[in-house]
């Protein structure tokens, strides 16, 4: 039976039962903070549920497209790799809004899989809640008792609350709920091993396909279960799994939702399904992901930078990664699925068809855009794993998602396959560093190469020369982010460009009638690119390269200083200390090395200490050119772990520290003039960080913080600032305390007072007043009351010329069914406001002043009205 079949019994199956038939609701969700996507079929319905609107039929039911990426429901991990699992997939669905409840939803649920999709009735099995006695709720034994008369015991299991338990959150509407389950394995499978017992096992032939849930609790905010006035059935099966049962297939992506995608795509590769175990998680993680991708365009959500749609970007890139890593496709292909989708889903969703060109073009461009930085960010990443032994730092993920536009579980997948993890913790503070993301190489319109003289362009080798005449090979035109940028390649250069951790040389190239600044010096496949925001008038000129000394000379010293840093440590801390990443510039120094715990001061000290003294000794640089990689190994070269090197390499040795090392370098060690630490940290597990000044930048640095010192003791005017700043912490912590216990005392001062204000009304005892408290206070006190029985106390403030009230309910009064929320809601009307809360405690603001007394006046009469 065809998918588009199976739906439309479905459809008018529940038709038939006198359920309106509505249409799916867009995959994006708009106005729910909670989540970014439908990811089940009762969102939409959510606050029904929650009693914040009415339903316009008592009994619903639908088809509908779920994402589940993120969150409590993420799917991601799974997609592809077993028979099942999805990112986008259609969820048909069916509600009683108050209507019937267990018996009906049950037994309709068994007519339709026996009788109208005619699955065998000895392979299915059902579970019911077997009770929680932490939650004091007992075993599910109406639907046991339906489901009995239904099916033999044997097929009936005992659930538990992880299994058999619904709940829409922390708090809110919730019940027990009786899962369907259908063993498709072979029959002679089904013989050795009873389905009954790979039930809720992950199994991949034995599998949920149908839940019911019974909403009959609310969960209050001190988690206990409230019976609710009315009760809900909530039901959802997996359209995917249903089709597989009934196309007798033993996958999701073998059912026919799927076989046109895999069809089109193996046909692109010249690949026969089913012939490489790893190839055909790649296709089916493709074709999975371009479902998403195309539902989630059609409703709206582009492929972005924030939120939902870097979600979107992240499933577009993951597909794309897949299919460069497996399938070995280097060129944009994702969009060319895009019309073979819409033909098929197209009649029932047909935003596929009406925005199918703009789909396409939006995949397209996606995808083109992300294939250009892919090939770099593959290789910045197996730079990574092979220069770490252990796990690989949140800042290098950072930077791969920040400069190559990597999604962070893109990266993660990398990683895992290499048996290697990142610090989470760290890459998200280096998200939260980053309000915009507005960083990509994607946005980068790199033109083609202009010839200005034909010939072939050198590499840097000559470290000593700062000035020399050179012309203009070729040059480009880069426009990123708004920005012109021209890359010129010269026939030599002075200009060190950027690598090693070094940034590359500043400088100017100039003649007679132009001069360039060169604001970067980098190399793109051994070819040195010297980056100018200009361009001359004559480009066939010769020119005067000039390198920026005074720059050179702030990156010499500060490279230098990590040799000599690396050595300290590896003195201090002991030989188990690894670089594993450096950064140059003229500013300062930053140095990334493996060990196991903070630094101490005193380590920090004798760090400090010995660099300064190889300073002071002025040692002289020894340069060893073109020696043998193995002789510079028998030197005792201190190399990166992973970095590949050539047979021959450069050694740059300070006296007893020698490296292999590319950079440039001073003379001698006292041109470095100072070296101080400013920062140490860790930046991942078992990874540290050292950042450091030399020089002025040094002295600048010493004499800041001195100044600083010096401030203090003319304000305190003590001449030892360490002294006095413990005398004023001291003196702040007693102030503190005495304010907490004079604002301890003046609350309760005013519990008292509220007490003698209270009066009762029908047996309730409510308190009411109007204060000049602030919200945190009026809080504060008000849930002092918490405890007292058969207490209602509501207090009004004026902030910031705006009118607050606050309801709370004695803990007894919420059992027996009052609401803060409700009398809230109808409070704040007499102050042109809104407001909510939990249901014993809710508070609302309003412009309106002046109706303060009303809506103390309103809650009265609420209660009056309540209790009478």
């Amino acid at each position: 039976m065809k998918s588009s079949l199976i739906r439309k019994k479905y459809l008018d199956f529940f038709e038939s039962k006198k359920h309106k038939i509505i249409e799916s609701d867009s995959i994006l969700v708009k106005n729910d903070p909670t989540l970014m996507f439908t990811n089940a079929g009762m969102n939409q319905f959510k606050d029904i549920f929650l009693s914040q609107r009415t339903s316009d039929f008592l009994r619903i039911a639908n088809y509908q497209k779920c994402l589940r990426v993120s969150g409590k429901h993420n799917d991601l991990e799974e997609v592809g790799h077993d028979s099942y699992h999805h990112t986008m997939f259609e969820m048909l669905g069916s509600w009683s809004f108050n209507d019937y409840f267990k018996e009906d939803a049950i037994n309709w649920a068994w007519e339709f899989l026996t009788e109208v999709c005619s699955l065998d009735k000895k392979r299915i099995y059902v579970t019911v809640f077997e009770g929680d006695k932490k939650d004091n709720t007992g075993f599910d034994k109406d639907s046991f008792e339906i489901w009995k008369k239904i099916l033999p015991e044997k097929q009936i299991l005992k659930g538990s609350k992880k299994d058999n338990f619904w709940e829409m959150g922390i708090t809110g509407p919730c019940g027990p709920c009786t899962e369907i389950h259908y063993d498709n394995r072979p029959n002679n499978d089904r013989e050795n091993i009873s389905g009954k017992s790979l039930v809720n096992q992950d199994h991949p032939a034995v599998i949920e396909i149908w839940n019911l849930v019974f909403i009959q609790y609310n969960r209050t905010s001190d988690l206990k279960l409230i019976p609710l006035d009315s009760q809900f059935v909530d039901t959802g099966m997996g359209f995917e799994r249903l089709c597989m049962i009934m196309q007798n297939k033993q996958s999701t992506y073998e059912t026919d939702l799927f076989h046109s995608l895999i069809s089109n795509l193996c046909q692109q590769i010249n690949y026969n399904y089913g012939k490489n175990a790893q190839k055909d998680i790649a296709v089916r993680v493709i074709v999975d992901h371009i479902r998403a991708i195309v539902f989630s365009i059609a409703d709206g959500q582009l492929p972005s930078n924030n939120k939902s749609g870097y979600v979107i970007r992240r499933i577009l890139r993951r597909a794309v990664r897949y299919a460069y890593t497996f399938l070995d496709i280097k060129k944009p292909f994702l969009f060319s699925l895009v019309p073979t989708l819409a033909n098929q889903l197209g009649d029932y969703y047909q935003e596929l068809i009406r925005e199918q060109d703009m789909i396409v073009n939006v995949i397209q461009n996606e995808e083109e855009s992300f294939l250009k930085t892919l090939e770099a960010g593959l290789k910045r990443i197996e730079d990574l794993i092979n220069n770490n032994k252990n796990d690989i730092s949140g800042k290098h993920t950072f930077e791969l998602y920040d400069t190559y536009g990597f999604p962070i579980d893109l990266t993660q997948l990398i990683l895992k396959e290499k048996g290697l993890e990142f610090d989470i913790n760290e890459f998200e503070r280096e998200m939260n560093k980053q309000k915009e993301r507005s960083k990509k190489a994607a946005e980068k319109d790199v033109g083609d190469w202009i010839i200005v003289h034909k010939d072939s362009p050198i590499v840097f080798s000559d470290y000593n020369t700062l000035e020399k005449k050179v012309k203009i090979l070729k040059y480009r035109k880069v426009k990123e982010k708004n920005e012109v940028i021209y890359h010129y390649i010269l026939d030599s250069t002075p200009f060190y460009p950027e690598g090693g951790g070094q940034k590359g040389d500043i400088g100017v190239i100039e003649n007679e009638l132009d001069s360039l600044n060169i604001i970067n010096t980098i190399k793109e496949n051994d070819v040195i690119l010297h980056c100018s925001n200009q361009i001359p008038n004559d480009l066939k000129k010769n020119f005067m390269a000039k390198l920026d000394k005074a720059n050179r000379l702030l990156c010499s010293k500060n490279h230098t200083a990590t040799h000599l840093l690396q050595e300290s440590l590896k003195n201090v801390l002991g030989n188990h200390v690894e670089q594993k990443g450096s950064l140059v510039d003229n500013k300062h120094l930053r140095f990334d090395f493996s060990h196991y715990a903070a630094l101490s001061k005193k380590e920090i000290i004798l760090i400090e200490k010995e660099v300064n003294k190889k300073v002071m000794q002025n040692i002289a640089l020894q340069v060893h050119l073109n020696i043998p990689f193995e002789k510079a190994k028998k030197m005792g070269a201190m190399m990166l772990f992973g970095e590949k090197y050539g047979d021959k390499v450069r050694v740059i040795q300070f006296d007893s520290s020698k490296e292999l090392c590319g950079g440039t370098h001073v003379k001698t060690t006292g041109e470095i003039g100072l070296f101080k630490i400013y920062s140490e940290s860790s930046i991942s597990s078992g990874i540290r960080r050292i950042q450091a000044y030399t020089g002025e930048n040094a002295l600048n640095f010493i004499n800041e913080r001195l100044n600083i010192l010096e401030n203090i003791s003319l304000v305190t005017k003590n001449k030892n600032p360490f002294e006095a700043v413990e005398k004023l912490i001291f003196e702040n912590k007693k102030n503190n305390k005495e304010v907490k216990d004079l604002k301890r005392e003046k609350n309760n001062n005013l519990i008292r007072d509220l007490k003698n204000k209270e009066v009762s009304i029908n047996n309730i005892r409510f308190i009411s007043a109007k204060t000049s408290l602030t919200a945190d206070d009026i809080k504060q006190i008000m849930f002092s009351f918490r405890k007292e029985k058969d207490l209602i106390v509501a207090l009004t403030a004026i902030h910031q010329n705006k009118a607050t009230i606050s309801i709370l309910f004695s803990e007894n009064l919420i059992k027996e069914g009052f609401n803060a929320n409700e009398f809230i809601k109808e409070a704040c009307k007499d102050i042109n406001g809104s407001g909510g809360g939990q249901n014993f405690f809710a508070s609302a603001t309003g412009s309106k002043i002046s109706g303060i007394d009303d809506a103390l006046k309103r809650i009265k009469m609420l209660l009056n009205k309540k209790t009478s």
